[in-house]
């Protein structure tokens, strides 16, 4: 008697396994497509955005304006609408992950996706400064050498490179105050006071007579972006 019962209650439990199995399999399929659906859709939105930026001769633009050299200097090969299109693609492709997981009702996991696509703005951001400080310090380290030896010191190379490092030390902890990597107060504001007694250097240095080299520069530069 005591054995049929233990059969009856393994029987029950497996049956109860098995239709919670088949109530299952609709949500699964369903968020297969929805995953599979979306992944084509992110990749067809991200190759379509690049293909526009391409278009729109976004990247003649950076080599006009002399970024693309920039940014390879500082060992960055990238290309710019199809790094624009790659952000797209895998920003759409976590939003119909994320859809697919709730469909299965992974609570967890779905809360993790939500997180990162939360996050993905702060690495979006930090990605920018990154770029636009490479473009920059290429732009002032030329402005700085030029300046410096105009008013002919003798030390253009080391100030340029003075103020390189201290224009990439503020952008670390600018990108790593936006990924939530706080610095400590005093560092930077030890930083602060560096830089600001650099700044001031350059500009006795313009001041003497910096002034017309850095003109001629910027005048280069306004005629590239002019192309």
């Amino acid at each position: 008697m005591l054995v049929q019962t233990w059969a009856e209650a393994t029987t029950l439990a497996l049956l109860k396994l098995w239709d919670g199995f088949l109530a299952f399999i609709p949500s699964l399929i369903g968020a297969i497509l929805v995953f599979l659906i979306g992944w084509f859709v992110a990749l067809g939105i991200g190759k379509l955005v690049a293909e526009i930026l391409t278009r729109i001769k976004l990247n003649q633009f950076f080599e006009r304006a002399g970024w693309k050299t920039a940014l390879e200097k500082a060992e960055l090969k990238v290309n710019p609408s199809e790094f624009i299109g790659a952000i797209v693609k895998w920003i759409l492709v976590i939003v119909f992950l994320l859809v697919a997981v709730e469909i299965l009702g992974l609570v967890e996991f779905a809360g993790f996706l939500k997180s990162i696509l939360a996050y993905l703005p702060n690495v979006v951001i930090a990605v920018l400064i990154l770029v636009v400080t490479v473009i920059v310090v290429d732009i002032v380290e030329k402005i700085i050498r030029a300046a410096v030896e105009g008013i002919r010191v003798g030390y253009g190379h080391l100030a340029s490179v003075i103020v390189k490092w201290a224009i990439w030390i503020f952008a670390i902890l600018a990108i790593l105050q936006q990924l939530k990597f706080e610095a400590a107060d005093w560092v930077f504001e030890l930083i602060k006071i560096v830089f600001v007694g650099i700044v001031a250097m350059g500009a006795i240095a313009f001041g003497l007579g910096g002034k017309e080299v850095a003109a001629e520069i910027l005048q280069d530069l306004r005629k590239k972006l002019k192309g």
